[in-house]
């Protein structure tokens, strides 16, 4: 049948070939039939070994890939309260979702409440404005949070956030070990790249180990961090700049957790990644095909996994925001498309497409369903689904890949030359002598010195431009009145809790944060469960840890 077709090139008798056989012949796959429109049927996969599912990954993580599960349709949404944002949620739920993403605003991923002088004028303008507790109840109500995979996109207070999420799931009765989802928790990018920091990078990777070893022993199915390229991509970088910069750090979160205690095979199964689908084609799949490969390879040979699932680089994509173009946004749909198709095709495990008017506003509501419908037509009419790795063996493809390995290499011997022969100091240093900062600042002019020399042609933007004069309908405005009502009820929630206990939660998150020996997870619960807000709660730690300021690189 037409379903367990296997490898075509490669011996019967080869031993790689045969243990793939195996691994895929003990897959459950999907009720559809793995042939072309015109009824040929195709094989599970092509080419020499290694196959999808073997060391060193190279062709995907599992010997079945998208024949036994498609990857998750995860979309990003967030806006205005948390009340609007739930209805955003069970939208695109209803639209055939399969994992919901939260994006926080600005004052919320900066640590400050929407009452803060610093919040004026961005309460849930670039994503949800959560507070507290309650709030945090109104973006999941009527979400059975063990049924769904959450994803939040929050770095520098993310152990404020995740205490809060596991606190709703306490209160609705719902077991940490079946709560499923991922927080981006990646620190080291954001000294990087993105700037959303608030601490010290060393205080800040200790609470990121905390969150490892906790989420280790109480949430079996949480992801602690994503550890994120897509920021350093979007902020100029190049294609092996990110992957570099991108595993680096991850290399670098395995050293502190190490160094913490904990055994490499109990916490690095649930590590993942993050990562851009740029428009350059097959240097994209060059690159997530490479980082497969590399994650491996480091994960077995310097760090000394044992456990498979240390080993496997399991990602989510996301089409590149920065591509997007404000004149003539439609065509923006097309560059998504062909940007998912990249992603589908070189193996990721979740994806979040864009909306083509994200250029402009945030996503309206058939924005982002057109966005989520590009994927599932890519998922479900164009047969890519159907073989793992279908561009492996391709000589352009493997070259690819193997030059954004090689590029990667280079990069990784410079830190480690920085750190003495440890990842994690080189990153520390190369953060504090703008080491990052310069190369993705350099990458960014070369990239538009060249569109404004018009040797790189950007549809719509310096070539093609007839039609720039229309404008978009139907945008997304988040209406002013948002801020006011979010910090009335923030005003409500103050005066209703019990402001002596909120007070003693305080003291013992700053003393707590004293002692580096004490995991702080459990005494930030127990904030939240009190009603401490986001702000209250991060300045605690601010008065241990101190505030990051960047040095000035000249």
């Amino acid at each position: 049948m037409p379903g367990r077709q296997t490898g075509g090139d490669s011996s019967g008798g080869d031993a790689q070939h045969a243990a793939w056989r195996e691994a895929y012949e003990r897959s459950e796959l999907r009720d559809v039939p793995f042939e072309t429109m015109s009824g040929v049927p195709v094989e599970a996969v092509y080419g020499q070994p290694p196959y999808p599912g073997q060391y060193p990954y190279t062709r995907g993580v599992y010997a079945s890939m998208y024949r036994s599960r498609l990857w998750t349709m995860r979309m990003f949404a967030g806006f205005g309260t948390p009340s609007d944002t739930n209805a955003r949620f069970k939208e695109l739920l209803r639209a055939g979702g399969t994992g919901l993403s939260t994006a926080f605003d600005m004052p919320t991923l900066m640590g400050r409440d929407s009452d803060s002088d610093w919040a004026l004028g961005e309460v849930g303008r670039a994503g949800v404005a959560v507070d507290t507790l309650l709030d945090m109840a109104d973006l999941f109500a009527d979400i059975d949070l063990s049924a769904v995979s959450t994803s939040m996109t929050v770095n520098g207070p993310a152990p404020v956030l995740l205490a809060m999420y596991v606190a709703l799931a306490d209160q609705n009765g719902v077991a940490r070990r079946d709560l499923a989802g991922t927080i981006q928790n990646d620190i080291l990018k954001e000294y990087q790249a993105q700037k959303e920091y608030i601490f010290p990078p060393r205080p800040s990777v200790r609470l990121i180990t905390d969150m490892i070893a906790f989420t280790t022993a109480d949430m079996p199915r949480w992801h602690p961090v994503s550890i994120s390229g897509y920021h350093i991509r979007e902020a100029g970088s190049t294609a092996a700049q990110e992957l570099a910069f991108t595993l680096a750090n991850g290399f670098a979160y395995v050293e502190a957790a190490i160094a913490a205690g904990l055994a490499v095979d109990d916490f690095a199964p649930r590590l993942s990644f993050f990562f851009n689908c740029h428009i350059d084609f097959f240097e994209e799949i060059g690159k997530l095909r490479a980082a497969r490969r590399i994650w491996a390879r480091w994960m077995k040979e310097r760090f000394g996994a044992r456990d498979e699932r240390s080993l496997l680089c399991r990602f989510h994509t996301q089409t590149a925001g920065v591509s997007l173009t404000a004149r003539q946004p439609e065509n923006n749909i097309a560059r998504v498309a062909i940007q998912a198709l990249a992603a589908a095709l070189a193996g990721t495990q979740s994806l979040h497409t864009d909306a083509h008017d994200e250029a402009l506003a945030l996503p309206s509501e058939r924005a982002a369903r057109i966005a989520l419908r590009t994927q599932q037509i890519v998922a479900h009419e164009t047969g890519v689904t159907n073989v793992g790795d279908p561009l492996g063996g391709s000589d352009f493809v493997e070259a690819m890949t193997d030059e954004m390995e090689r590029q990667a290499e280079e990069i990784f011997a410079h830190l480690l030359e920085l750190g003495d022969g440890s990842v994690i100091e080189g990153v520390y240093e190369a953060i504090e002598n703008g080491y990052f900062v310069g190369q993705i600042a350099d990458s960014a002019y070369r990239f538009e010195r060249d569109i404004n020399a018009g040797r790189r042609i950007v549809v719509g933007v310096n070539r093609f431009t007839e039609g720039n004069d229309e404008r978009a309908d139907d945008l997304l405005r988040v209406d002013p009145s948002v801020e006011e009502h979010q910090r009335a009820r923030l005003a409500r929630a103050k005066r209703d809790r019990d402001a002596r206990a909120v007070a003693e939660s305080l003291r013992r998150v700053a003393l707590e944060a004293a002692d580096p020996a004490t995991n702080l997870m459990p005494v930030l619960i127990d904030a939240a469960r009190a009603h401490a807000t986001e702000g209250e709660i991060v300045g605690a730690l601010e008065s241990v840890f101190g505030t990051y300021v960047e040095k000035t690189v000249v």
